[in-house]
Formats: structure tokens, C-alpha cells, sequence
């Protein structure tokens, strides 16, 4: 099977928008239809987190997510050397983890 032509999409990207939001965890849950992705950010000390942006999404376009990270971190990696998550391996944990 050939994929056709590769068409070209314009991207607008404005001032608010580019200067970006600093997240260090993300809460996912989905349904049958979407999934729901919350960006927030916690400091340390403080037993709240404040969302900052809510991304929803089709199961499909979840994946296709999915893909584009783990092939990104892959050529990040190969570039940078591997990215460290406390947690894995013999490391300490230090940082913001998941709840068990």
C-alpha cells in the first residue's frame, strides 16, 4: 500500500500560546470516546496542584500521541544520552511520583 502526497499544514502560533506552560504532572483518564489529558503543576510542600490546560482527544489521536512522543524521546536520546526517571533503577526516588 503507497501513501499518497504528504500534504503541508500551516500552523499559527500565537504570543500567549508560544511562551508555552510549564507542567510537571499530568492526570489522564478516558472513556470509550476520548481521553482527557490535565497538565498541572505541583511545588513541593503544597498538597494542591492547579491545572493549568485540559487537552481532550479521540482514543486514535491519543495513540498517534503516543507514537510521535516515544519516536521524539527516541531521537532525544540518541542525541542526549538516555533521559533518567526516579524511580528507575537503583536511583533514589526524588521528585513527583505517581500514587500507588
Amino acid at each position: 500500500m503507497q501513501a499518497g502526497p504528504q500534504q503541508q499544514i500551516s500552523i499559527e502560533l500565537k504570543e500567549p500560546e508560544s511562551e508555552g506552560i510549564y507542567s510537571n504532572l499530568a492526570l489522564i483518564v478516558h472513556s470509550p470516546q476520548e481521553f482527557v489529558i490535565d497538565f498541572a503543576r505541583m511545588t513541593p510542600g503544597t498538597p494542591k496542584a492547579k491545572v493549568y490546560a485540559r487537552i481532550i482527544m479521540t482514543p486514535a489521536h491519543a495513540k498517534m500521541l503516543h507514537r510521535a512522543l516515544e519516536d521524539n524521546i527516541k531521537k532525544f536520546e540518541t542525541t542526549h544520552g538516555p533521559i533518567k526517571v526516579p524511580g528507575d533503577g537503583d536511583e533514589k526516588n526524588i521528585g513527583f511520583q505517581s500514587p500507588r
